[in-house]
């Protein structure tokens, strides 16, 4: 059984590891792409109501709203399980991304 403490300081190449082998071990992993992308939008607005709440913005008084680390780390991993079905490395795609960043002009 995957042990999420083993990821502690590590690269985001162990992080797809141990969400991959999570996923299988939770069945998660039959899910088609269509559903991962919804839930990440479910778990987007989770994060999102969190957010509001700590912002101390107007909300409705009977919503459920998660913690914030929660929702945000629900969202991290459900981002890398999209990244492994789309045989993406993300830690490399980052890198990739932050090189062209670091090249443009911001404003």
């Amino acid at each position: 059984m995957a042990d999420a403490n083993s990821t502690q300081n590590t690269s985001l190449v162990a992080y797809q590891q141990y969400v991959r082998q999570v996923m299988h071990e939770r069945g998660f992993d039959e899910e088609i792409l269509s559903q991962k992308f919804m839930l990440l939008l479910e778990e987007a607005g989770e994060f999102a109501k969190a957010a509001r709440k700590r912002a101390n913005l107007a909300q409705a008084t009977d919503a459920a709203i998660e913690d914030c680390s929660d929702a945000a780390a629900d969202v991290f991993t459900i981002l890398i399980d999209l990244c492994n079905q789309l045989n993406i490395d993300l830690e490399q795609a980052f890198i990739e991304r932050e090189h062209k960043n670091q090249t443009r002009t911001w404003q």
